[in-house]
Order: structure tokens, then sequence, then C-alpha cells
């Protein structure tokens, strides 16, 4: 009897040793085996259960379909706070749960059995998960549980008493709205709603369809898409004034860009789809914004006057008068913001103007103070680092109110009475977020969140509550309701570890500096039963492009699943975010430009340089792979500095910029014709004979990105050049292969690695 029980110990200390190397627990810590006396009796050692390694591994299909759903830390769905009510409502296990947004406390549910009951009752289809709810902004007296939210079934719109729990109304049967319909917006306040049919715009208001253009085809595009090719945050081609009198829309004229054949290969024979794709340095689209009046059924069209002008950042004035457009010159370093008349279209004013050097970009419109028409606020990273000023609607500068060696991300909302504005920084650290107020009468800011880490928050109508989604290295998700009134912190809900029963590598977040001794943020996932007497081949995971920020303090360290899927096949999986990426300052994202690929490889050089220093990396087996711009780098890795990696994967890579999109590309370089050198020098066509270790090249062979010419010059190059290359097309994938094909793709790279580095 002894002997078993000192075996079950054994075992038990086995195990505790391996999960004290995780939380760093000696072995001296531990107790010694040998000075265990312990007697039980056997009824309490029956009871026992004998420990046994349940730690998981992962598979590939683990990593690739199920690291955004079951593998992922739990969510809460729909969180939201209730209009007009001190309540909020989120949904879980098929139940809409309603709490009070002042104490966190349970004052309701309804079940999806409650609401298939009433759609019986009335001869509806039933549903089988709980839909997208809209809560209408309704009043019943004073009974503070009278709430009624909305949703879809079908063509109707449907709607439901969250007191009563009974069946209410069908709100409205909507217009059969077919696959053919597109860019679909629908403003808050009216339930109207426009779409593009036929290439044309169209309005639905009260039922009644209502065609806006005439002119839309292939050439003459409203629907939004490559609108400037989706740059300077433009992301959608809809704008309805406050009061949903007016609708601003852009129109694009591309008439002028050449097409560009993408090739569908599935079909017999294969078929040709043209796209319009303009190049750096070629002739680009010409855009105009029209405004549609809702009364009078009239539209007109800005007087803008330059067609080679990026008209971006589209705002109303609060009393609907005015729309505002930030309108920058085609090599990106002037913006005008400029003044406009809604009525007639005329230009009014010019209200300030910004310049740089090397480019202006901007990514926000301006936002209106709540309480003051005549006042408003703008981002700008004129002084080193994204900030908030206010100006006068005249355009004069009436103070910059945030300032610092800091970012502010971005702007959520005022408060009931619009004294005070809140907004998302990286005040803290680079590499976090936290959430601010800042009162717009003293000026004064606020640190709302605490604890270290990523906070996403937003707020409800008086700006008293707030939800504030957590998340760090060692915390999957949390949700916490704040409230400002009592300055008291309530958790709604915790995710529980989703891999707790799988075995893992330790991984961690960490900086070094590079040769300018610039600190640079980094990540290491360490495989799995680490033995730092061995020595491990490393893969190092790049991206580094504009507006980028890989490493950040959230759980697994912004990394993915896969990775873990690699430490357990005894791999170091290693990410550096050098300069050119985000979040960092204006002298940090913009030190590559001009020269795209250089600064960023001298970065990642220093990352090499670090893991050369661990005694546990085999500096003779270092992999990289990357994605897009990642595959940009990987290939400009393997090919300028050939003797550094053995093994790359290169995936949708950039080439050569002379041969990627013009608005991107132009902010970045400049154009070919100003930027001869910087085109040429950082052209990995010129590099392709230079290639010494294997590179396995990835491409979807319908991508409308990264077209496909940029990996088949570099394989002509190969060729010419007498170097082997692997290459690999995915037919019927544009710039990500997404779905169950990405098992496949992943499965390439894994197998690429396994069998040569």
């Amino acid at each position: 009897m002894k002997h078993f029980f000192t075996l079950i110990i054994f075992i038990f200390l086995i195990n505790y040793a391996n999960f004290a190397q995780t939380i760093q627990v000696s072995p001296s810590d531990l107790i010694a085996i040998d000075s265990v006396q312990l007697e039980l009796t056997p009824d309490q050692l029956s009871s026992i259960t004998i420990p046994t390694s349940t730690l998981l591994p992962f598979t590939i299909e683990d990593v690739v379909l199920k690291s955004t759903t079951t593998l992922a830390p739990k969510r809460i769905d729909q969180l939201q706070f209730i209009k007009n009510s001190p309540h909020f409502s989120y949904v879980q296990n098929n139940c809409i749960y309603i709490k009070s947004s002042n104490n966190n406390r349970f004052v309701d549910s309804i079940h999806l059995q409650e609401l298939n009951v009433n759609l019986k009752i009335h001869k509806k289809d039933t549903l089988s998960a709980i839909p997208q709810l809209m809560w209408l902004r309704t009043q019943c007296g004073n009974t503070i549980h009278c709430n009624q939210f909305s949703f879809e079934l079908g063509k109707s719109t449907l709607l439901f008493d969250s007191s009563k729990k009974l069946w209410m109304d069908t709100l409205a049967t909507k217009t059969k709205i077919d696959n053919s319909l597109k860019s679909l917006d629908i403003s808050e306040k009216n339930n109207y709603y426009t779409y593009c049919k036929n290439f044309n715009l169209f309005i639905n208001i009260n039922k009644e369809d209502i065609q806006i253009t005439k002119d839309g085809s292939e050439n003459i595009v409203y629907t939004g898409e490559n609108i400037h090719q989706n740059e300077f945050g433009i992301t959608k081609s809809i704008f309805w004034s406050p009061n949903e009198n007016f609708v601003a829309f852009y129109r694009m004229d591309q008439s002028n860009v050449f097409s560009y054949p993408i090739i569908d290969w599935t079909v017999r024979p294969a078929k040709n789809n043209n796209i319009k794709y303009p190049m750096a340095g070629s002739q680009s689209h010409t855009v105009t914004i029209g405004v549609f009046n809702i009364k009078t059924k009239q539209t007109i069209f800005l007087k803008t006057d330059n067609a080679e002008t990026y008209l971006t950042n589209i705002a109303w004035s609060p009393d609907e008068k005015k729309i505002y457009v930030a309108e920058l010159t085609r090599n990106q370093k002037d913006l005008k913001l400029n003044e406009y008349d809604a009525i007639t279209g005329d230009f009014v004013k010019t209200l300030f103007t910004e310049h740089d050097n090397k480019y202006v970009e901007p990514l926000n419109p301006m936002i209106f103070l709540k309480n003051n028409p005549k006042q408003f606020i703008w981002q700008s990273r004129k002084n080193g680092f994204n900030h908030l000023y206010l100006h006068d609607i005249s355009g004069k500068l009436i103070k910059q109110i945030s300032k610092g060696k800091w970012e502010v991300k971005n702007t959520v909302g005022f408060n009931a009475n619009g004294t005070v504005l809140f907004y998302h920084s990286n005040q803290e650290n680079p590499v976090s977020q936290d959430f601010y107020s800042i009162n717009l009468i003293t000026f004064k800011t606020k640190r709302i969140t605490s604890g270290s880490g990523f906070h996403t928050c937003k707020t409800d109508s008086t700006g008293n509550f707030i939800f504030d989604v957590f998340s760090n290295t060692s915390t999957p998700k949390k949700y916490n309701l704040i409230n400002l009134e009592t300055n008291k912190e309530e958790e709604i809900y915790k995710s529980p570890n989703p891999l707790e029963h799988y075995e893992l590598g330790d991984w961690k977040l960490f900086t070094i500096k590079n040769s300018e001794k610039t600190e640079l943020f980094c990540r290491i996932f360490k495989p799995t039963n680490f033995d730092s007497t061995k020595k491990y081949p490393v893969i190092v995971y790049v991206y580094n492009g504009p507006h980028s920020q890989l490493v950040t303090n959230t759980w697994l360290a912004g990394g993915e699943l896969w990775y873990q899927f690699m430490a357990q096949k005894g791999y170091i999986v290693f990410t550096l975010d050098g300069r050119g990426t985000d979040n960092r300052g204006k002298d940090f994202s913009q030190a590559t430009h001009r020269q795209l690929g250089t600064k960023e490889m001298e970065d990642q050089l220093s990352g090499v340089k670090y893991l050369k220093t661990l005694k546990y990396v085999d500096t003779t087996r270092l992999g990289v792979f990357g994605w897009s711009y990642g595959g940009f780098m990987t290939t400009s890795l393997m090919t300028r500095y050939p003797n550094v990696f053995k093994v790359g994967v290169a995936g949708g890579p950039v080439i050569d910029w002379n041969y990627y999109e013009i608005m991107y590309t132009e902010r970045y370089m400049d154009s070919p014709q100003d930027n001869p050198d910087g085109y040429k020098n950082n052209s990995l066509l010129n590099y392709a004979d230079k290639l010494k270790g294997k590179l396995l090249m990835i491409h979807g062979a319908q991508d409308p990105v990264v077209v496909m010419q940029h990996s088949m010059l570099f394989q002509k190059k190969a060729i010419e050049s007498k170097v082997q290359l692997d290459y690999f097309l995915y037919p019927g994938h544009e710039h990500n292969i997404m779905g169950k094909d990405r098992v496949h793709l992943m499965t390439k790279v894994l197998d690429y690695f396994l069998n040569n580095l």
C-alpha cells in the first residue's frame, strides 16, 4: 500500500514539475518524495485518481479551422446598451440576458424558445438561433422594463416587447433584395436604404425605390468598391446627413484606367475577368462627390476642380448646410480641408492646409462638438504623433487638446451634454491600449481603464457607463462594466482559457534595440517541453508593412494558434515589428519612405542578431515566412541577404512596386518618375539571381490586390538566372487562401519547413 501511494505522489510531482516549469518554479521548490510520510484510510485512498497526462497536441485542422471558433477565447455576443434604458443586454447560449447598467445585476432574460413560441402563434417561421437585435428608441411611461427590439426574419422586420414577452407587431416588409444588389446602406433614424443595381445608385424611401443615377457602368462606379483603392480610411461610399435629409455618395470614373486581366481557371474554357487596376505612375481614376436631396429628389455634385485630387474624410455640418472634404494632392504631401455648399455644390472656403515633406495621411473626418456646432476636432500627426486639435468653424486652431509621445488610436464619442470626449490611446505603452476621457472645458484627461493590456471600449448614450473588453498575454478575454458615476468596475464575463487542455510552449513579449538604438517590440514562442541545453530551429514570421502591428499585449501576444502548432513540432517562432509599422509616431512609420524594404530588413536582421545570442537557437536553421507585405519581406531577406535564412515561404508577395496600386505605393514610395532609384533598388527582380536557400512562393490565382504578375515575373527571372524556385498557385482564391483550402495551404507551409529546415 505504501508503494502504491508513493507511486501516486511520484506521478503527481512529475506533473507538478511540468507545471512548475511553465510558471518558473525551480525543482528545489518541490517537495522531496522521500520526505513524504502520509497515512490514508482505504476509503480515502480509493477516492484518489492517478493523474495522467491529458495535454493534447494540435492538429493542422485545429489551428486553421478552430482558431477563430472553439479554440478562440469564448466571447459574449451582441453586447450592447439598451437605448433609453438603464440596462444592457447580451446573447449567450441562445438566450438574451438583460442586466442593470448601475450594478450589473440580472434583470430579465428571453430564451430562444420564448421567441419561437410567439412566432408559432403568429404563424411565422421559427429561429434556429438568436438573430441580430436592434433595441428601439421607445418609451412606455416610467416603466423601465418596457423595452422593444426588432430583428430580421425573411423579408420582414419584426418587433418584440421584452417586458411582456409578447409578440407585438410587424414593423415593415422590405422590398425584395436579390443578389444583384450591392452596397446596401441603411440609415439609422428613418430606415432609408441605398443600394446599387445594374451599376446605378438607388434609394428606398418608405418602400418607394428612387433611382438616383443613370450613367452607371463598368467605368462609372457608385458601389464604393476601390474608391481611391479604399485607402485614406475609406470604408464606404454613402454618407447620411445628421437628420437624413441628404445623402452624399462617391462617383468614380475609371474609364482612363487600364484594364487588367484576372483569369478564372475553373470554367471551360478559362474566362478573363478584367478589373481596373491603376498601377504606380500610371493614370488614375477621377472621383467626384454627389449629394442627393431627399425632399426635392434632386442631385448636385460638389465643384471640386482637380481630377487627380483624392477626396477623403467626408463630413456633414450639424445643420446639414455644409459638407466638408479633406482633399489630398496626388503626391499626398499637401492637404486642404475644404467646405462646400450642400445645396449648390459650390466651393465655400479652405479651412486649413497641412503639408509634409514625406506624406500627409488623413484617416478620420472632422468631429463637430456635440454642444457647439461652431467648433470641431481634427486628428493629425503634424507634430509627430496622432493627436486631437480643436478648431473653430473658420478653420482657426483653438488648442491642441492631446499631446505626448504616444498615439490617439480613435475617438469613441461624447457624454450626454457634450463636455467630455472619449478616445483610445497607447499612452501607457506602444503595444497596449487604454480608454481615456478629455474634459472639453478644462482639457484635463483621465485614464478610465486599468490593468496593463489591450482595452476596447464603448459607452452608452449618457457617457456614464462603459463596456471594456480586455485582454493581455495572460488573459484570453474579459468583459467589464465601468460605472463612471461611482468609479466601480464589475465583471460581466471572463473567458476561460480555450487552450488549457493543449500542450503549449511558453511565449513572451519583450524589446530589443536596433543598430540606431531604437526600441523594437518582439515576441517569441518556445517549443513545448523546452530544454535550454538543446538547439532549436527558428521560423521568423514577418509582415513589417505600413499600418501593421503584430506584437501586442493581448492573448498569445497578438500571435496565432499556428505558432503553437509549430512549437509542438519543435520550432521557435519569432516576430518583430520594425520601423514602418504603426502606432509608434510619424518618424517611426515614415522611416521607410521612398525605400520600402530597406529599413525594415535592417530591423529584422537586428532580430536575427538577437536570436543568435540565444544558446538554444540553431543558427544554421533559420526560416522566414510572411504573406503580402510579409511575402515581399520574406523574398527580400532571402535574396538581398542570401546567407542568413536557410528556408523561406513567401505568400502573395509584392516583387516590384511598379506593379502595385497607385495610392498606396505613391504614398510610401513617391511615383516611379520621381523616385526611380528607390523603385530600382527595392525591386526584387534585380536580386533573383542571388537566391541561395530554399524558397516556396505561393499566390492566389485570382489575386486582385497583389496581382499574380509579381510572382510570375520573379519566376521568369529565376529561370533566366538558373536559380531553382518552388512555386504553387491556388486557383479560385484571391489575395488570401481561406476556407477549407487554408488547411491545404498551412499543411504545405508546414511540410516545406519540416522537409527543408
